[in-house]
């Protein structure tokens, strides 16, 4: 076969399976394949030829060690350390811990403030009535929250009274969502409400300066990501209870949708 014959081959493979197991496409590298004749006299699989390492054995070794110490963590992990987790004062009263659930290759990351009573009595994320309504939002775009989403929140307790969470308790769970994000790598992460928008990007400003705009997220390398080249970008929105509470800010949070789905039509940019 030629080397673009098994591309176009791959790259259906890729697009079947895609499908099959999530629903939409995934993110890959180029593929780099070579004709037929240019690899005969050699019996080592393709996937060998691609990039042969340096220092045959020892650096096999070494590659493969570091893989398996980047692939060590997971969400069942995080979701024990969660319901483990007494480094705040919300674990002295919540009933359930909400981890997050969803998508393991998510498009598009929500993340909310944190539980409500339904969330702390469930121990899921956005069930009650303003995650219902979120549940419309993300089918408004052709998104489902189990099949092209993962859904969390800054703080993995309920805040006594759905009081705003504080600092020190935002703090507190900050590296179980950095970690989080290093395993699941979305494509984008939604940002819901002022708490979530401001805790996340670091900054002061209100939710109505910060939407209708993509910001940018770089995963830290010491939760689990391995890179600091990648930039995942962040939109804000008003949080759903919001648009419970006031029905005018339904179009403005319309507008937003329209633009992360307006991103995640775009084509991939090599």
């Amino acid at each position: 076969m030629t080397a673009e014959e098994k591309t176009i081959l791959a790259r259906f493979l890729d697009l079947s399976g895609d499908y099959a197991r999530y629903g939409h496409t995934m993110r890959r590298e180029e593929y780099i394949f070579e004709d037929d004749e240019a690899i005969e006299q050699s019996s080592l699989p393709l996937a060998y030829m691609i990039e042969e390492p340096s220092d045959s054995i020892d650096s096999l070794e070494s590659v493969e060690s570091e893989d398996l110490e980047k692939s060590s963590d997971s969400l069942e992990a995080i979701a024990a350390e969660v319901a483990a987790c007494t480094a705040c004062p919300l674990s002295r009263t919540r009933t359930l811990t909400v981890s997050g659930e969803g998508s393991v290759h998510p498009q598009v990351m929500v993340i909310g403030e944190g539980p409500g009573a339904d969330e702390d009595r469930t121990g899921r994320p956005f069930v009650g009535q303003a995650g219902q309504l979120l549940d419309r939002m993300l089918l408004s775009i052709g998104l489902d929250r189990n099949k092209i989403c993962y859904i969390a929140n800054m703080v993995k307790c309920r805040p006594p009274g759905n009081r705003d969470p504080e600092a020190n308790e935002i703090a507190a769970c900050s590296p179980f969502l950095k970690r989080q994000i290093a395993l699941l790598k979305p494509a984008f992460i939604l940002c819901a409400g002022s708490i979530a928008a401001q805790s996340f990007l670091k900054t002061g400003k209100g939710i109505s300066a910060l939407r209708g705009e993509f910001h940018e997220f770089r995963p830290d390398p010491e939760a689990g990501s391995g890179k600091t080249d990648i930039a995942i970008p962040v939109l804000c929105t008003f949080h759903p209870s919001a648009l419970l509470r006031d029905e005018s800010l339904k179009r403005p949070a319309w507008e937003d949708l329209k633009l992360l789905k307006s991103g995640l039509d775009s084509p991939i940019k090599e």
